[in-house]
């Protein structure tokens, strides 16, 4: 019996190390898959004072890494950035920081619901955005069927 025991352990410790380097392939290879598949960020912006911070934050994450795909979804106050000819507290214009943005796939989502409660039409949303029914359930899609981390400035 002790032989055998002896001799089985023996086998072991010579194939463990083989199957061990065996693996090692496998695993590199998803770790690789997993390095090229581009990051996904949802930025959700609802109120209007950090508008400024959101817009600062997504131009720092494209610096650092240009191939994320980004989505931000507005509601509530924080649509106001994305509406037609829409300025800040000090009369500085939004559209040329959207317009960059959008050039760099950066897509914007305006809630529905918020223009809806606003009595606002969808024509008073700035060409750089799309309309979406609701926020929330965009920002949950994005979450739970396409991967997206979700960002609040």
């Amino acid at each position: 019996m002790k032989s055998i025991l002896k001799k089985l352990l023996t086998v072991a410790v010579l194939v463990a190390p083989t199957a061990v380097l065996a693996l090692q392939p496998a695993a590199l290879a998803g770790t690789a898959a997993m390095a090229v598949e581009p990051i996904k960020a949802v930025y959700h912006v609802n109120e209007v004072d950090k508008t400024w911070t959101a817009l600062r934050n997504i131009q720092n994450h494209l610096r650092d890494d240009a191939t994320t795909q980004i989505v931000v979804v507005a509601n509530g106050n924080g649509i106001d950035f994305l509406l037609k000819d829409a300025v800040d507290k000090q009369g500085t214009p939004f559209q040329p920081t959207l317009e960059e943005l959008k050039k760099k796939g950066v897509v914007f989502k305006v809630c529905r619901n918020t223009l809806t409660s606003r009595k606002l039409t969808d024509e008073v949303v700035a060409s750089e955005a799309v309309v979406v029914q609701a926020a929330v359930a965009e920002i949950a899609r994005l979450q739970i069927r396409e991967g997206y981390a979700y960002l609040k400035p």
